[in-house]
């Protein structure tokens, strides 16, 4: 089974579409770092709706032993430099990430990145949803930006559009 080390957004984004639950029928047991359940908190205090991480069994918060120095200077957060962070050490793992300059970085480091809209494509392929364009619709009512260009690509990657 594949395993994962999660950023912020991809829990958060799951878990407003309500497919979090799925990601343990992907991955088994998921790796998020402290950083993201700080950054999940301070949503709560700010009054958003974002899932609580102890809740979910399968969920373990494990941090990075360290972090890269070269990529302290770049414009990331906490969240995704400590996920990538652990995934260069775990390099076994798929790190999941949605934010465009984390993601060049961590292809850049070799590791194995999915963002939200490819997990999205895993929980189709698997057969758990019929169609994903609702759950990309739910996604953009959720916050998240897709271009029509890329909500393009992803209805004809799950053979939802020619």
């Amino acid at each position: 089974m594949l395993q994962a080390i999660s950023n912020t957004s991809p829990l958060l984004y799951l878990y407003r579409i309500g497919l979090i639950d799925r990601l343990p029928e992907i991955f088994g047991e998921i790796w998020t770092p402290e950083a993201v359940h700080v950054e999940l908190m301070v949503g709560v205090k700010s009054g958003y709706d974002v899932p609580t991480l102890s809740e979910y069994s399968w969920l373990r918060i494990i941090n990075p032993k360290a972090q890269p120095s070269e990529w302290l200077s770049l414009d990331l957060g906490p969240g995704e430099l400590s996920a990538m962070s652990l995934a260069l050490e775990n390099s076994h793992c798929i790190v999941l990430l949605d934010d465009m300059l984390a993601r060049r970085t961590a292809h850049a480091a070799g590791l194995q990145v999915w963002g939200t809209l490819k997990v999205l494509l895993e929980i189709k392929a698997q057969g758990f949803i019929s169609k994903v364009e609702p759950y990309v619709n739910r996604l953009t009512d959720a916050g998240m930006w897709v271009s029509d260009d890329v909500k393009r690509r992803i209805l004809v990657l799950a053979g939802e559009l020619e």
